[in-house]
């Protein structure tokens, strides 16, 4: 079972005729009509991870311009990419199974490379993001059990490699990656064992007291490139040098110091900022907001004792209909927004001190459930785009992962980060031929135009 993420789905649309039979056709096709729009100065990507119209496997990506969406919160998306054509057929080809449920995505550092993950198959997919096409596709290892899922995979800011998180499988995974060449390469030996072995310290890696479910939720690594950040389903936490091979530990923490099914991660201000929610059976409802100081070898080393450098909590509320998820920060860092799945809305904290700046209510007109899942910052700081779930989630336990309008919502961001306003939202659509609503928002990622990262 994998943590569940409130990610809205969005039903579009689409203007531009899709040929059946690929995705080459669909984006020619999308591109054919982009004189309907303005250009962009950024795209969103939005991924709907339920199946493709009438088969078992496959998904949606969304491509939307920034500014048309700044115009009109339902603008539809420039491109649609239907996952069960030629990215199928190119990981069937690779490694003999059909991709499922796709999950995260995000960028490479230059925003030439979209990489998205599959959780249920394990797949992780390299786009170029020019022209939409999928380039390799790879499949993390068997894991705990024969288990192997790719729940989230981050990229390193020097665009050496991608850290992969196989959720059920317990492992951390590396992928050395060239995106000049679009090369992209597995490196089992560097993969670090989270069920088995022992931490620095002498403790179990995976405990029954200190962290009983040592599942990767997310990886993260921070502008400085050390350490890496993993968080764990059952709560905890580990630091990684993500250059050694395999890679190694360089601080632990136990499940009293970050509590279970943490996701977001964000750095800010000489922070990494990062939660724990709910929305798996052992652990429902969940608030907890924390920070841990950037450092170096010099912070993060494998002869500290558990839980150092110490973690700093920001918020703490179990209180039932809570669930801490999505995260993101204001034009130059100077605000985090958490967002609360459940809730419904989003709390904003100054990211230099932690204090605690107000709460924004998403509910709005557009949308009397709109479940947000997770966000991005438009590159000038002005908006903010949010996943919507869908009414039949396929990720996370529908106590938390339900929503009524499955897409992409639009946040006016005001007061330069201190607060915002709802403007609108673009929906997304996927009826099963039983007359259902199956769309399910959950990844979305921004990519920036003309410039790099």
């Amino acid at each position: 079972m994998h943590v569940a993420i409130k990610v809205v789905a969005v039903v579009s649309v689409v203007t531009a005729t899709v040929a059946a039979g690929g995705e080459a056709a669909a984006s020619e096709g999308s591109r054919a009509d982009r004189s309907r729009y303005h250009e962009p100065d950024h795209e969103v990507w939005l991924v709907d991870q339920s199946n493709s119209p009438g088969l078992a496997f496959g998904g949606t990506l969304y491509i939307y311009s920034g500014r048309d969406l700044q115009r009109d919160a339902a603008a539809p998306p420039l491109e649609r990419v239907d996952l069960g054509a030629g990215t199928t057929d190119l990981c069937v080809a690779e490694t003999g199974a059909q991709p499922v449920r796709p999950h995260m995505l995000t960028f490479s550092p230059r925003n030439s490379h979209a990489i998205l993950t599959f959780v249920v198959s394990g797949h992780v997919v390299f786009f170029d993001a020019d022209s939409r096409q999928p380039l390799r596709c790879l499949r993390t290892e068997p894991g705990a059990g024969g288990a192997r899922q790719a729940h989230a995979a981050y990229p390193s800011p020097d665009g050496r490699y991608v850290l992969v998180a196989n959720q059920n499988g317990k492992k951390l995974e590396r992928i050395a990656t060239n995106y000049r060449n679009n090369t992209f390469i597995q490196q089992p030996e560097a993969t670090l064992d989270l069920a088995n072995g022992t931490t620095p310290n002498g403790a179990l890696r995976e405990d029954p007291v200190l962290r009983p479910d040592n599942a990767p939720i997310c990886p993260f690594v921070p502008d400085s490139g050390f350490p890496a950040y993993v968080s764990l389903r059952g709560g905890g936490l580990f630091a990684i040098d993500p250059y050694a091979t395999p890679m190694a530990i360089v601080a632990e923490y136990t499940g009293t110091a970050v509590p279970r099914n943490g996701c977001g991660f964000i750095e800010a201000r000489g922070w990494v900022y990062a939660n724990a929610g709910g929305a798996t059976a052992a652990h429902m409802d969940g608030w907890f907001l924390y920070r841990l100081p950037v450092g170096g070898r010099r912070t993060y080393k494998s002869t500290n004792p558990p839980d150092v450098p110490a973690v700093e909590p920001i918020a703490a509320d179990d209180s039932p209909h809570r669930d801490a998820h999505g995260i993101a920060i204001s034009q130059h860092a100077e605000y985090v927004w958490f967002f609360d799945r459940a809730g419904n809305q989003v709390e904003i904290y100054k990211a230099r001190t932690g204090r605690a700046m107000g709460v924004v209510r998403l509910e709005s007109a557009h949308s009397a459930d709109p479940t947000p899942d997770l966000a991005v910052t438009s590159p000038d700081g002005r908006y903010m785009y949010v996943s919507l779930r869908g009414p039949n989630p396929l990720s996370g336990d529908p106590h938390a992962s339900t929503g009524s309008t499955p897409g992409l919502m639009v946040i006016r961001v005001r007061a330069d980060g201190r607060t915002g306003t709802v403007r609108g939202l673009a929906p997304i659509t996927n009826i099963d031929a039983g007359g259902v609503e199956r769309a399910d928002a959950h990844g979305i990622a921004i990519r920036p135009l003309g410039r790099s990262k």
